[in-house]
């Protein structure tokens, strides 16, 4: 992880354009907040843009990282952030899409207390296991469970999240019964798979993918329709379980009432930044899908994320009080 976390930020100072005189805005530190622990998908994004930001305007970009209760800890404190321009958010679909539906009680509404400012990637969840568990396939998985039902467990990045409910699909699309382990973020349950402690996960594949290229865990499947460019190899799942569909994604907010003129100029940097060849060829290489768009076009795309995932929950029957 660290290898792939210093090559990522290493291209991203490289490809950031050179420092220029303060526009108006920023004229100190702006705070991106990541509702989750550091090492994950998450946070690696945010650092590719926090670098590029403060190589273009030459004023500190900061990472905060914020986890707990499925990212719900860091969106409160976004959410009631002074809406000067001064704080960013990493939402994620657990965060803005998700959690809404899962949490009976939550100190912030995701549609009113944000704005929506760009989508920044689109990702799969990788279903990825610990190699001491005998299966390689989908199919193999399957079996696996069935024959030894409720004594499998799975690692997740926390309660509710992308990560948890790709699983809770996965066992009501196969009829299957697995235990939870929840962890506060992707980094922690990797190590505990790596450890030995974890059977089997659905999680980011920017994070995961590295691992499985080195064998520390072995890739089972995809979880998006299509098969990632980034490890053609590897099946979907819905190529054994017809129309199985979990796409994680990650953008960018700001606290409700963040001047507008900020905002724009936001989202345009996120379009300069994740239209860069170097970071487009980089987020690929690890799954990641660079999806860059207005603040307008973000906003539909969440309200609509969140009907899909409110459906979800509701099957699932999973619910936070």
């Amino acid at each position: 992880m660290r290898v792939f976390s210093a090559a990522v930020l290493a291209l991203a100072v490289a490809a950031a354009a050179p420092a220029h005189a303060q526009e108006s805005w920023p004229q100190r530190q702006v705070t991106i907040v990541v509702p989750f622990s550091a090492g994950g998908s998450a946070d690696l994004i945010a650092r590719i843009f926090a670098q590029h930001l403060q190589a273009k305007f030459g004023t500190p970009f900061v990472v905060e990282n914020r986890g707990g209760a499925g990212g719900s800890i860091g969106a409160a404190y976004a959410a009631k952030a002074p809406n000067d321009g001064y704080t960013l958010f990493i939402g994620t679909v657990s965060t803005n899409a998700i959690n809404p539906w899962l949490y009976s009680k939550l100190p912030f509404d995701v549609e009113r207390d944000f704005q929506p400012i760009s989508l920044l990637v689109q990702l799969p969840n990788l279903l990825f296991v610990n190699p001491k568990i005998p299966v390689k396939t989908v199919p193999e998985l399957i079996a696996h469970l069935k024959a030894n039902d409720g004594k499998v467990n799975h690692g997740s990045s926390g309660i509710g999240t992308s990560s948890h409910l790709s699983a809770v699909l996965f066992q009501i699309a196969t009829h299957t019964t697995m235990i939870h382990v929840p962890f506060r973020s992707t980094a922690e349950e990797l190590n505990s798979m790596i450890g030995g402690h974890i059977d089997l996960a659905f999680d980011s594949m920017s994070t995961a993918w590295p691992h499985a290229v080195s064998g520390a865990v072995r890739a089972i499947a995809v979880t998006t329709p299509k098969r990632s460019g980034a490890a053609p190899d590897v099946p979907t799942i819905g190529e054994t379980v017809p129309g199985f569909e979990a796409t994680g994604w990650q953008g960018l907010f700001a606290p409700a009432g963040t001047p507008q003129a900020i905002v724009d100029t936001v989202a345009a940097e996120v379009a300069r930044i994740f239209g860069s060849p170097e970071v487009v060829t980089a987020l690929k290489n690890v799954g990641a899908e660079p999806s860059p768009s207005s603040p307008v076009d973000f906003a539909a795309f969440t309200r609509a994320e969140r009907e899909k995932w409110r459906d979800v929950v509701k099957v699932s029957g999973v619910r936070v009080d």
